[in-house]
Order: C-alpha cells, then structure tokens, then sequence
C-alpha cells in the first residue's frame, strides 16, 4: 500500500507511508513491523551531520529525550525523516507491535535481518491482545448493534457475537469498521469491530449463522463481531 496510491485522501490522511504501515501492522494485529530506510536504524543524532551519533539497537521507551533526537521532519508536511518513523514507532508499539528501522538497501533485507544485520528494535511493553483490545475501545464507533439477552449472557462468558442475538443494527459502516454493541436496554455492553457492512448485517439480524448464504447470495463467516476483535 502506499499513501500516494490514493484517490481521496481526506479521510485517511496520515502524512507518510511510515504512519500509514504501523497502522496497517496495528489494524491487522501483526506482531513485527519492518521499515526499510536509507539508515541502518534510529541514531542520538543524524549520523549524517555528526560522526559521533551512535545507533541504538533496542529502544523499550519512546521518552521526550528520544523524541528530541529524532529532530524535525523533512518538510512542512511531515513527511519523511526519522521524526515521523519515530511516530510511527509510538502507533505499533502502543499496539502491542514491536517495530523496527534497518537499510533496505541490504541484499535480502528480511534475511539480513534475521542473521543480525544492524537494526533498531522499538518493544512494546504491552501484551499484544491487551494492546489491540485497548485500541478498539478507543475507536469512535460507526454504529450500533443491539442484542437481545441470550447474546448478552454469551457475550459475557466470553462467546463471539452471533447474528442471531442481534435484535437491531444502526449507523453506517463497512466490514471491519468499529461499532458499539448495547443490551436490550440501550447500554453500552462494549465495541467491537464488524464483519459485515451495515446493509448486510441488517439483512441477517436475527438469523442463524446457517442462513446467512441464502439471505446474502455468498458464504459469510459465523460470527457479526468475534470474541478476538472485540470489549466487553
């Protein structure tokens, strides 16, 4: 994927490919993000303006002290520059993510990089399912499913979210998008992320999961929300 590739960009502006990739690791629950760069790792200082700048090869903190050395981006835009692989690095690991910076100019890089080549590691301190399960909560919902009790109690044993215990589905979103999920009475229980566009999943409230390829045409999956993609 790349940032320029884009027709409208209003809504996923993000200002550099280093931005847009940790998203992506975060989104897709990956556990290592890889950013090839025209340096071998995150440095005191441009190494390319001080000789004395010393590369560090893992960074457990992203503290105000390793903020300052990144410098300033590129350009006004924020684009490029070690200011926004650092920012880059804060998105992936609060994600539970670990992230690192190495040259891709390396013959094999991926290769090199497993037999040691010169890198930094950025480590989340988070577990990576706590992470993403923090992530989730703090999206603004697109949407709302509310269930009826059985899926409430099921919900709370632990049990993915089935079409059958939705009762009515508001708002507009698309598969994967986040939507919060209310009790019979309008509560928040939690959110979670959808499988299904809004038009689907109105179609297969109330349904059993066996249903849903006759009412859509084409073989979705069991769950509305599963347990992995979703807070209570």
């Amino acid at each position: 994927m790349n940032e320029n590739d884009t027709v409208a960009t209003d809504e996923i502006r993000f200002g550099d490919n280093d931005r847009l990739a940790a998203q992506i690791a975060v989104t897709a629950g990956a556990d290592q993000l890889i950013l090839l760069s025209d340096v071998d790792g995150f440095y005191t200082a441009n190494p390319k303006e001080d000789p004395s700048a010393t590369r560090f090869d893992v960074i457990a903190q992203i503290t105000p002290a390793i903020e300052a050395m990144a410098g300033d981006p590129i350009s006004g835009m924020s684009k490029g520059g070690m200011k926004t692989k650092l920012l880059a690095a804060k998105t992936a690991v609060a994600g539970g993510c670990a992230m690192a910076i190495m040259e891709g100019s390396t013959l094999r890089p991926l290769q090199a990089l497993i037999e040691g080549a010169a890198r930094t590691w950025f480590v989340p301190s988070a577990d990576p399912h706590v992470a993403r399960k923090r992530w989730i909560n703090a999206m603004k919902p697109k949407g709302e499913l509310v269930l009826d009790a059985g899926a409430v109690t099921a919900l709370r044993a632990g049990k993915s979210l089935l079409p059958a215990g939705v009762t009515k589905v508001t708002g507009s979103f698309g598969r994967g998008e986040p939507v919060a999920i209310l009790s019979p009475e309008g509560v928040v229980l939690g959110k979670g992320l959808v499988r299904y566009t809004s038009a689907e999943a109105r179609k297969i409230a109330g349904h059993r999961s066996g249903e849903i390829e006759a009412i859509l045409g084409y073989q979705g999956r069991a769950a509305l929300v599963h347990r992995d993609d979703m807070v209570v």
